[in-house]
């Protein structure tokens, strides 16, 4: 477990992060959570007195990362934009999300679907089943795992899924 301090920051204008609260991790110490590691992550630990886990390690570039801390957290941390946190993280090899049943069974028809499926980086394959789950009606699970399957049968990723027939801005 790697402790160490951190203050809470904003990102001002940061393209699709713009807004996002978050602490920074720099490379030294991402590095003493999971060595020579460049990609996203999942961490578990505690931020202040919080038990946390299942959070992600986003990169930043240079092997620098951040955590974001969404409002539910940052309620429960009764802490926002400027105030200090101690943060003990290590590497959360527990945190799996589970490939839905029905998922599955559409992207089993063809090999080549669930191919190009489990090819996806973990974190992306967590895009789609994160939007599968949250539909709240059974048409609309139905409309996105038949998104879904049309994206793998093209090879795209979840962005350019969700912008498929989307009219572009001019």
């Amino acid at each position: 477990m790697v402790t160490f301090k951190a203050e809470i920051e904003r990102f001002s204008e940061m393209g699709e992060k713009t807004g996002w609260t978050y602490i920074f991790i720099p490379f030294a110490i991402a590095n003493e959570i999971k060595a020579d590691c460049r990609k996203s992550y999942r961490v578990k630990g505690r931020l202040d007195q919080l038990v946390v886990e299942g959070l992600a390690l986003v990169p930043m570039g240079e092997g620098d990362f951040i955590i974001a801390l969404n409002g539910p957290l940052r309620e429960k941390l009764k802490k926002e934009k400027g105030a200090v946190l101690e943060v003990s993280l290590e590497e959360d090899l527990t945190f799996k999300i589970l490939m839905p049943e029905d998922l599955e069974t559409c992207l089993s028809d063809e090999p080549q679907w669930l191919e190009s499926f489990l090819k996806l980086p973990k974190s992306h394959q967590n895009y789609y089943i994160n939007w599968l789950n949250s539909a709240k009606t059974e048409p609309t699970r139905t409309k996105r795992l038949v998104k879904i399957v049309t994206a793998m049968d093209k090879d795209w990723d979840f962005g350019t899924m969700m912008r498929d027939g989307k009219p572009r801005k001019e």
